[in-house]
């Protein structure tokens, strides 16, 4: 069985300085693909940030080369914070954790899935 670890959080904001932190991760990581987020509405249906995460996955794919898998993100935060309920963890401490145990999560759900593959295509 896989398991998914978070390895870190990239503290940088949205933009072109993301982009290119992502690229060098990328460069520093070398993994064989990528997955990122697709928030797609409670009721399965693609919003406007839906749209983004696939411009974005778009021009990942390009900037690296590599394969991009759009992952549905829905309830990844709320298993995050799930995982983190009762941990003695402070306010500041959790909101840290949560990006990277959410990433955990849609990695791993990524990895289990029997379902429908999206693509940047």
């Amino acid at each position: 069985m896989r398991m998914a670890m978070p390895v870190g959080v990239l503290h940088v904001p949205k933009g072109p300085a993301l982009m290119d932190a992502l690229v060098r991760a990328v460069h520093e990581h070398a993994p064989d693909a990528i997955v990122v987020g697709l928030p797609l509405n409670m009721d399965g249906t693609e919003g406007g940030s839906a749209k983004e995460a696939r411009a974005f996955a778009g021009e990942l794919q390009t900037r690296t080369g590599l394969t991009v898998h759009l992952q549905d993100e829905r309830l990844t935060t709320f298993d995050a914070d799930q995982r983190m309920a009762r941990s003695g963890l402070t306010h500041g401490q959790k909101k840290e954790l949560r990006d990277a145990l959410a990433a955990a999560a849609l990695l791993q759900d990524f990895l289990n899935r029997d379902g429908p593959t999206y693509r940047t295509q």
